[in-house]
């Protein structure tokens, strides 16, 4: 299984990216989708998730409203489009895969990308 995020990199606040994961390995439609952000010097954390019908998704308080999280089974990928980015969205962003229900705790991924940082210039 491996899963490739991409869509990271330099922006200025207010800008807008679109992340994207491409899962290969493993039945996409059977699987969750989840994003998570590691920020320097802190934890990784959750970020927004979507089931693997498409039609339900969770978001972190933080970023509701600004992000957007989706998927297109046709391509094997989902995508985390960001809006309105903040300095304190600079992170590295992690796409992960959930063979049950949305879920917001790490534990609950089975397969992780190597991640892609996004850089927020103020």
């Amino acid at each position: 299984v491996q899963l490739q995020a991409s869509g990271g990199g330099l922006v200025q606040a207010g800008g807008s990216l679109r992340l994207s994961c491409a899962a290969s390995g493993l039945t996409f439609s059977a699987y969750s989708m989840g994003w998570f952000r590691q920020a320097p010097g802190e934890e990784r954390k959750f970020v927004a998730a979507i089931s693997w019908s498409g039609g339900s998704w969770s978001y972190a308080d933080s970023v509701k409203g600004r992000f957007t999280i989706s998927r297109d089974t046709a391509k094997n990928t989902a995508y985390l489009q960001i809006n309105s980015l903040k300095p304190e969205d600079t992170a590295v962003y992690y796409c992960a895969a959930n063979r049950g229900l949305v879920s917001t705790k790490q534990s609950s991924y089975e397969y992780w990308g190597q991640g892609t940082e996004v850089t927020v210039s103020s």
